[in-house]
Parts: C-alpha cells; sequence; structure tokens
C-alpha cells in the first residue's frame, strides 16, 4: 500500500509539469515554424514590400486619373484633353484627315 501511495504521488507531482511542458512546446513550436511563426516573418515581409509598391504604382495612376477628370470638369475643360479623347474614341473624325491607328486600335475583319 505503501509502494502504490509513492507511485501515485509521484505520477501526480509529474502530471502537472508534464502538461506544463506539453503546452509550452506545442505553443513555443507554432511560435517559431508556425503559418505566422518567426521563420513566415521574411516571407510576410517580402510580400509586404512588394504590396507596398503595388499600392504605390495604383495611387500614382489615380492621381493621374484624377487630374484627367478635372480637366474635363464642364465650364473649364481643357480642349487638348477632348480632342485626344475624340481622336482616340473615333479615328475617322473629320473628312480629310489621315488617322495612323495606334496599337490596340487595328482595323476588324
Amino acid at each position: 500500500m505503501r509502494i502504490r501511495r509513492s507511485v501515485s504521488q509521484v505520477f501526480a507531482v509529474s502530471v502537472i509539469p508534464a502538461i506544463a511542458i506539453a503546452i509550452t512546446a506545442y505553443f513555443g513550436y507554432y511560435t517559431v515554424a508556425g503559418p505566422r511563426g518567426l521563420l513566415a516573418l521574411g516571407e510576410v515581409s517580402r510580400q509586404l514590400s512588394i504590396e507596398q509598391s503595388r499600392l504605390a504604382t495604383l495611387q500614382a495612376d489615380n492621381g493621374r486619373l484624377k487630374h484627367r477628370i478635372d480637366l474635363l470638369k464642364p465650364g473649364h475643360a481643357d480642349p487638348d484633353l477632348i480632342e485626344e479623347i475624340v481622336r482616340d474614341q473615333m479615328i475617322d473624325s473629320a473628312p480629310g484627315e489621315i488617322a495612323v491607328p495606334r496599337k490596340g486600335h487595328e482595323a476588324g475583319p
């Protein structure tokens, strides 16, 4: 009986530290090698820099388009921009005018 009690005491005393070690190992593994762990940090940083450069490009395009929209507002429309848009959309805009199609505007079948 005394041996049984000492075995159960050793078991009871070692269960809590074993559970604590298992939980620590579980979270430690995912901290280092998990999908959001330290090993994935380099890849995430690389993707972030790519997306930031893409964002800068899109913001520049957005600024350019806003400027073109401002040039088309009624009352102070830019005549050169209006002529450019007309020529772009209607290649045969005036009689006697020769239009040279640009890339993407070739004549269809």
